[in-house]
């Protein structure tokens, strides 16, 4: 194991095509975007300059809104490199989201894409500001926004009010490579430069507030249970707006002078194309995708003769889809890994010469510098091996905090350090730890998490509606799914597909419930508390999810 790096992410790019001039650093597979580790850096350098004669300053707010795109991995590193924190929106995202963001996070940039599957992003942001058609690049004025002023479009058209993506470039004329280099000294490794919205237990979606130094250091860490060198090369299908695809994907190649084969949205078949046409020797993703992959009709024309290791995460492995990566994708040092935004977000990780028991039936043990324990809710004492508590960690890979929220993030890390999960877990003897269940009210559908207030908080403006409770349910393909427990108003009558329609239309897909439920009350304690676990335990009944119930509780 290496020692922690007291590095920043710019730093770190420059040491890495310093290294490796002429090392594969990304290659995409389906646009002429093939670039060394020397030839990234320049392009990187050449975007922050362009940043800065736009106006960004160090510590500036900088949201990007787009599938895995190059510009994406660009914006990442350009923004590192000059100090400004690059804000990560969920590509699903439709308007009340976006709103919601672009305002608590105080962004000033917003870098789009045209949009993704139902989602027209140019749409939304010209409804959400409809000064933005007739302002002038970068003199955004909107009273509900008052931070957002340069609107940046990553495309071929000519988009009214916005910056082209290639405005940077030429813009990088005016700024030297003096002052970036200038402004690149000033920063510190301890600084935040990235913020991620998470849904948590209380309130709305938080930014997790990440440094360099937890970003590098995890990615780092995450990298060497995998054995990364320079000589691998990581197929990323998973999402860069997730910690997924920039911790455990970008950061885990980029301090080991590895390869990136980014993929710009999931599907099976490019995935497969990706890995055989490139060598790939990892692969990344959430089970669904590699069950998509082993059951794609055209799974068998495929060779991956280098693939042998990668990171399944996001929910349970079934030990059937496991055995099917190690013997029939050839991935045998495949790792499982767990943890969550507010850890940067790794905190435990299976290694490549573990069984094939410990990767499914646990989610490893915990990554060096990294303290990982199980306590007792009630008292935050340490319980004993094979005792149910909640898991905590503390280590170099604490965020600094959720955005404007202090109060938020003393509830998450107590005095002493100690990150909460609000995950039940138990810890066997050598300290290989198992996830059991949750203390927090989150849904985690398929690798997302899906925080039940916030829809409940969107489904209350329907005006049909007098109470809603959503509770997530099991799934055998996804882990849980969304259900809405629904009260309507005394005389109203709204069919469930016009209230997965009205979700649907203004969020994101997998925030739309799959199942609702009309009832004339819900069940509740003597005190008056809904009692959500009753309207879980009715629905596993009456949908017969019992079998997936099962898979949970393995």
């Amino acid at each position: 194991m290496n020692q922690l790096m007291e590095i920043t992410v710019g730093d770190l790019l420059d040491q890495m095509a310093d290294k490796y001039p002429d090392h594969d650093a990304v290659l995409y597979t389906d646009r002429p975007f093939r670039k060394t580790y020397s030839e990234f850096r320049d392009l990187c350098d050449e975007v922050a300059k362009g940043m800065m004669a736009m106006g960004i300053k160090k510590g500036d707010h900088v949201a990007i809104w787009a599938t895995n795109h190059p510009e994406w991995i660009l914006a990442l590193f350009a923004t590192a490199k000059i100090g400004a924190v690059l804000v990560t929106v969920n590509t699903n995202y439709k308007i009340f989201e976006l709103e919601y963001l672009l305002r608590q996070s105080d962004s000033m940039t917003l870098i789009l894409t045209d949009g993704f599957k139902d989602s027209n992003y140019i749409d939304i942001i010209n409804d959400l500001c409809p000064e933005l058609k007739t302002s002038e690049p970068g003199k955004l004025n909107n009273h509900s926004l008052p931070f957002l002023k340069n609107v940046i479009y990553v495309g071929d058209k000519k988009v009214p009010g916005m910056h082209a993506w290639n405005d940077l470039y030429e813009m990088a004329s005016q700024v030297t490579d003096e002052e970036l280099e200038r402004r690149q000294k000033d920063l510190h490794f301890h600084e935040v430069i990235n913020m991620q919205y998470t849904s948590g237990t209380t309130g709305f979606p938080k930014g997790v507030m990440l440094t360099h130094y937890n970003i590098v250091n995890n990615g780092m860490c995450i990298g060497d249970c995998m054995n990364f060198s320079h000589e691998d090369k990581l197929c990323i299908p998973v999402p860069l707006f997730h910690c997924f695809g920039l911790v455990l994907g970008v950061m885990a190649c980029v301090t080991h002078g590895t390869t990136m084969v980014p993929i710009e949205y999931y599907q099976p078949l490019k995935v497969m194309e990706a890995i055989q046409n490139e060598g790939c020797t990892a692969v990344h993703g959430v089970p669904t995708m590699f069950i998509a992959m082993l059951e794609h009709p055209d799974f068998s024309k495929f060779k991956f003769p280098k693939l042998r290791t990668g990171i399944m995460a996001g929910s349970p492995c079934p030990v059937k889809v496991m055995k099917q990566v190690v013997e029939l994708m050839g991935a045998k040092e495949i790792t499982i890994a767990y943890g969550q935004t507010e850890a940067s977000p790794v905190c435990t990780q299976t290694r490549v010469d573990d069984s094939i028991e410990l990767r499914v039936s646990t989610v490893g043990r915990a990554l060096p510098a990294i303290e990982c324990k199980v306590v007792d809710p009630a008292t935050n004492e340490e319980v004993l091996p094979g005792v149910q508590g909640e898991f905590v960690a503390r280590g170099y890979n604490v965020m600094k905090g959720y955005y404007k929220m202090a109060e938020a993030t003393a509830q998450a890390i107590d005095e002493d350090g100690w990150l909460h999960t609000g995950d039940l877990a138990t810890m066997d003897e050598n300290g290989y730890y198992k996830i059991t269940g949750r203390i927090k009210d989150m849904i985690i559908r398929g690798g997302e998490n899906i925080y039940p207030k916030e829809i409940e908080e969107f489904l209350y403006t329907h005006p049909s509606i007098r109470d809603v409770q959503v509770i997530g349910v099991p799934s055998k393909e996804y882990g849980e799914e969304v259900m809405a427990c629904i009260i309507l108003k005394e005389g109203e009558n709204v069919t469930s597909d016009q209230i997965k329609e009205f979700v649907k239309g203004h969020m994101a897909r997998h925030k739309t419930p799959k199942f609702i439920k009309f009832l004339d009350a819900f069940p509740m304690t003597a005190s008056g508390k809904i009692q959500k676990y009753k309207l879980r335990e009715m629905a596993i009944d009456e949908l017969g999810l019992q079998d997936a119930a099962a898979i949970e509780t393995a």
